[in-house]
């Protein structure tokens, strides 16, 4: 016997009764049992009788089993009845035939009673209908902990979840398909979080503030097939976050802020390989790769330039040099210069002292909003500035004793309305703004200070709460000295005369007067200060003239001195010799260098460069090539020994002695309509204009459908740019540029982006008679570089030296004469730069400022040139026969834009040039805001509504009568006096009538504009679709209007071309036609 009677049972797992099989009476009455999962008795061989009455079953279609066990065994005693549902109350269970036994729905809460999981009713925030469970928008700060066990979908988005939390919900969701958790505050996902997810396919996490992609934050989801993290902050991404993402297809990283450094080079790798669906994620930084998709750019342009450059920490990051325990990190006694970056967010208590730290970052704290302790004594911190600690508004506890601190600034306490503890002792604080501390509540130390009037309110404040143990003492004014702030009379706090400099200057470092000849000095933030030059000056602090002698002409520091405006000689130190002391004296006379060593000169020294198998200071030492100790090539090249000397087989794409060089793939480049070559490893690919598309971006924007067969753009002149047809009843059409050419047909190239270094344009000689005049608008944020030069001896040359502009000029008339411009010219902001020569004269004007002159005073006149002259750069030889001469200081190509050229009165004409290396027309890689692009969550079937109309744009209102839109999207005729009808355009009366919705729509006899379906191949050029597609086309006529698609749906297409290339294209496929004045 088993009686389990009257107990509180709520389930039976379907093993319970396991090796009972000589159980021959078995009681459950009066439990809470509410079903019993298929198989529970069939252990029980020997079963003879059975009480189940008293329970509330629910009987349906999980319980048929139950009804036919006992027909088969009436061996059930009590009477046990249904509960649930309704139309099966009180009703015997044994007495109903199978077909009364239904689930009225895909699932029934008691599916899993056998495995004692009885599912939950529909959470009391959401609604449900059928497997789908919608809490979406109802303000959610936390995940309903009752979600059913039969949901597929669960839509949470539009909440306001900030963290998902590790804690099995998920995967104690077995069904679950599809996660919206989009528009929420979700800032980290923990690790794990979905584990046990399997069976999830599609999750949606865009419109977030998730800041970085860790290599645990998808575990466990292994069907997932889409991911979208569309417009979050994610600024990186951990390798191998996405590696157990076995089944992913389709990602969306668009829309996110991604910083381009040696951290991400793997990803641009594995979005390669991988070849997956959606829009492609971009860099944001640097600038130099704004807005390129991170799978095209190349490996080596993955660099990190300084300390700031960081991957991915993750979570549990703790930085290095420091101890983290739960939320309190210590960083205490290791000689750090400054505050640890990415210190933990959740970080209660910090200490930092006895360090040396000597600034307050306040970007490495003001994300610890949690921080109640913040311990920064012993260091070397010499000023508070404003809002240092603006979001600590938790910080209860500051210490920053016995530190250099001189100066406290008004705001530097502000935002700190927790704080009970303020130490500042054992400082050099003088003065303290009044205002300093108001949102303050307890302080036990105030430093030595300089008791003038603008003190006598913290003399006043102190002692009206007493919060300052009387420690605190005048150290200034003479009469005030030692005086305590606390006992002394807040009267005795006067002003008798100007506050010293040197008070002063603690916070304000410009009263130390660091500016010279005349030039302003303005106060920054940490006490530093910026020196503004008077015209003719320059240096930190405008110490130096700005003369023949700017930026030391002379080589191996020799010293330069000014002849006469524009000409300068060099005084050599010992051991060089030359005009610009560019000569080292020969120190290889009576060398020691064996085995045909060749001997190099230094500086009162020599070395020897030994032949290719020798070694040693003097090469006295034979090598082996290719061994153990001796193998440069580099790159994944062989090594092959000769004895003699060694050589390199190359894998594809390199070259060079030792296949160190990168052979450029852009030499030769297929870019079209403005496409910028990227140059890969033995590959290129082409980063093309907005709209344009294909391999080399030969496909023009997809304008055809959007315009009837008849329009002019079908056959139009436009050379670099897209037609466009403002109106359709006219013939005429325009040509919108692609960026970089100008004309009525796009015919001309006149601005051009210069992005590598050995970039240039080739002209013809520059034309000096009777006069050479060139005008340059151009843009750049580089110190250096060429901005144009011809000549050979006698040449012109202008190039940015130091942020400003140089020209040597010389006619041939020795020594050559050099000057510099006053303004700085490279804030990446447009300058205009106008050169002159007449003559020995030279004058060089920016920005239509204040024109200087120099003379190449001599015999000669006039600057005869034939050699071609150059612009943004030169090519190797002449480049280096000009530097030999000292023409240029330096052989950088310009990097930045040049917006127009002009040369004697007339444009340049780029695509006239006798030779183009490295340039991409126009400015617009260097105006990102320029040019617009949309990403779609997920692009392919997007609707987009083609343009927003005005219902009364092309109204029928007869007779002077006035349109007047009805808000539903048409328009009503309001008729004069004297007319009538719906168009006014009847006899006698004054009415309104409605029209049509449709403002396009004249009548439903006059329109036979429609859609007319085919299914064929999209062609392109020598490419094709794979497979014909169905689109559409608008087809018809609307009286004097045209039939043009309304609502369009973006596709990608995947192309196939004749020469076996592929690519994917994004085609708008009409969905929708309608009548429109205007055609697109």
């Amino acid at each position: 016997l088993l009686l389990l009677n009257a107990n509180e049972i709520s389930c039976v797992r379907r093993d319970a009764f396991k090796d009972l099989h000589n159980l021959s009476l078995l009681s459950l009455y009066d439990n809470n049992i509410q079903s019993l999962a298929n198989g529970t008795f069939d252990s029980l061989r020997s079963i003879q009788t059975l009480h189940l009455a008293r329970n509330p079953f629910i009987c349906d279609c999980n319980l048929r089993w139950l009804g036919d066990y006992l027909h088969q065994n009436p061996i059930e005693t009590s009477g046990a009845k249904c509960d649930a549902p309704k139309r099966m109350q009180r009703r015997r269970i044994e007495a109903l035939k199978d077909e009364k036994f239904k689930c009225t729905d895909d699932y029934s809460k008691i599916k899993y009673s056998g495995e004692c999981r009885m599912d939950q009713e529909c959470p009391a925030a959401c609604h449900c209908d059928r497997t789908t469970v919608d809490c979406s928008g109802r303000g959610l700060k936390e995940i309903p902990r009752d979600i059913p066990l039969y949901t597929t979908e669960l839509l949470l988005n539009d909440n306001e979840l900030n963290r998902i939390k590790s804690d099995g919900l998920f995967g104690r969701l077995p069904n679950l398909a599809k996660l919206d958790l989009r528009r929420n505050q979700i800032s980290g996902i923990e690790p794990n979080a979905f584990e046990g997810a399997t069976r999830i396919q599609e999750l949606f996490l865009s419109e977030n503030k998730i800041a970085e992609v860790h290599n645990k934050m998808f575990l466990g989801l292994h069907q997932l097939k889409t991911l979208s993290l569309y417009d979050n902050i994610i600024t990186c991404v951990m390798p191998g976050s996405f590696d157990y993402l076995t089944s992913l297809t389709q990602l969306n990283l668009a829309s996110n802020p991604f910083r381009c450094n040696c951290h991400l080079a793997w990803f641009s790798d594995w979005l390669r390989k991988k070849q997956l669906n959606g829009p492609p994620a971009r860099c944001t930084s640097p600038s130099k790769v704004r807005d390129v998709p991170i799978k095209d750019l190349p490996h080596f342009d993955f660099k990190c330039t300084s300390d700031m450059d960081q991957g991915c920490l993750g979570e549990g990051y703790c930085p290095p040099s420091c101890t983290c325990t739960g939320t309190v990190v210590r960083c205490s006694r290791n000689k750090l210069k400054e505050i640890p970056k990415s210190i933990p967010a959740e970080t209660t208590e910090l200490y930092l002292e006895s360090n040396e730290i000597s600034m307050i970052h306040s970007n490495r704290i003001s994300h610890l909003k949690a921080l109640t302790r913040l311990d920064l004594s012993n260091n070397q911190i010499g000023i508070l500035s404003n809002h240092t600690f603006a979001n600590l508004s938790k910080l209860s506890t500051l210490i920053i004793s016995y530190n250099n601190l001189q100066c406290v600034q008004k705001y530097a306490l502000a935002g700190l309305t927790n704080l009970k503890v303020l130490s500042l002792h054992g400082n050099k604080i003088s003065m303290i703004p009044e205002g300093t501390f108001n949102d303050l509540q307890s302080i036990t130390h105030i430093n030595p200070l300089y008791c003038d009037c603008s003190l006598r309110w913290l003399s006043e404040w102190v002692k009206r709460d007493y919060v300052e143990p009387g420690i605190a003492r005048c150290a200034e004014p003479e009469p005030m000295k030692d005086k305590l702030i606390l006992s002394t009379p807040a009267a005795q706090f006067v002003c008798s005369g100007k506050v010293s400099n040197e008070i002063l200057s603690k916070c304000d470092a410009c009263y130390t007067f660091p500016c010279k000849n005349e030039a302003t000095c303005s106060a920054l933030p940490e006490r530093q200060y910026e020196c503004k030059c008077k015209p003719g000056y320059h240096g930190t602090h405008c110490e130096f003239m700005i003369d023949a002698c700017y930026g030391n002409p002379c080589r191996n520091n020799g010293t330069c001195t000014v002849l006469e405006e524009g000409r300068f000689s060099c005084h050599c130190l010992q051991g060089y010799t030359g005009s610009r002391c560019e000569v080292n004296i020969d120190d290889c006379v009576g060398h020691k260098c064996q085995n045909n060593g060749t001997c190099v000169d230094g500086v009162n020294s020599y070395s020897c460069s030994c032949a290719a198998s020798f070694t040693g200071e003097y090469c006295e030492s034979k090598i082996e090539f290719c061994g153990k100790d001796f193998n440069p090539c580099q790159n994944g090249a062989k090594c092959v020994d000769h004895t003699t000397h060694y050589s390199c087989d190359c894998l594809p794409g390199y070259r060079g002695l030792n296949c160190t060089d990168n052979i450029d793939d852009c030499v030769n480049h297929m870019c079209q309509n403005g496409g910028t070559c990227v140059d890969g490893i033995n590959d290129y690919t082409c980063k093309c204009p907005h709209e344009f598309t294909g391999k080399f971006c030969e496909g023009a924007p997809m304008v055809a459908m959007m315009y009837p067969q008849t329009s002019p753009c079908q056959q139009h002149e436009c050379k670099f740019g897209v037609c466009f047809q403002p109106n359709p009843s006219s013939a005429d059409y325009i040509c919108k540029c692609a960026p970089g050419y100008s004309g009525k047909r796009c015919e001309y190239l006149t601005s051009l982006t210069f992005l590598h270094n050995n970039s240039f344009v080739e002209l013809e000689p520059l034309r000096t008679k009777p006069e050479a005049n060139v005008t340059i608008v151009f843009s750049s944020t580089q110190q250096n570089g060429v901005l144009m030069y011809d000549g050979h001896n006698e040449h012109l040359a202008v190039e940015l030296f130091n942020g400003r502009i140089r020209v040597s000029y010389d006619v041939g008339n020795d020594p050559v004469s050099t000057m510099y411009s006053f303004e700085m010219v490279t804030d990446g902001k447009y300058h205009l730069v106008e050169l002159l020569a007449i003559k020995k004269n030279f004058t060089l004007r920016v920005d239509r400022g204040l024109a200087r002159s120099i003379i190449n005073e001599g015999s000669k006149d006039y600057l005869k040139l034939s050699s071609p002259m150059y612009l943004g750069g030169l090519p190797a030889e002449p480049g280096q026969q000009a530097y030999k001469q000292w023409h240029l200081r330096n052989l950088t190509s310009f990097k930045g834009c040049m917006k127009e050229v002009w040369i004697n009165h007339k444009q340049v004409d780029f695509l006239n040039a006798a030779r183009q290396q490295k340039i991409t027309p126009g400015c617009a890689l260097l105006e990102p805001d320029s040019e617009g692009e949309m990403d779609d969550e997920f692009m392919q079937e997007t609707p987009v509504i083609l343009k927003e109309v005005n219902p009364c744009e092309n109204h029928q209102c007869k007779r002077g009568g006035k349109c007047v839109p009805n808000g539903k999207g048409g328009y009503t005729c309001k008729c004069k006096k004297g007319t009538k009808g719906k168009y006014c355009d009847q006899g006698e009366g004054s009415v309104s009538l409605v029209i049509d919705e449709d403002p396009f729509k004249t009548s439903s006899s006059a329109s036979t504009c429609r859609k007319e379906q085919v299914r064929e191949y999209y062609t392109e050029n020598d490419c094709r679709s794979r497979q014909p597609l169905k689109y559409a086309k608008c087809v018809g006529g609307c009286g004097n209007q045209c039939c043009a698609a309304k609502v369009v749906r973006r596709r990608k297409v995947r192309m196939v071309c004749s020469n076996n290339t592929k690519y994917v294209k994004q085609l708008d496929i009409v969905r929708k036609c309608h009548c429109t004045k205007k055609c697109y």
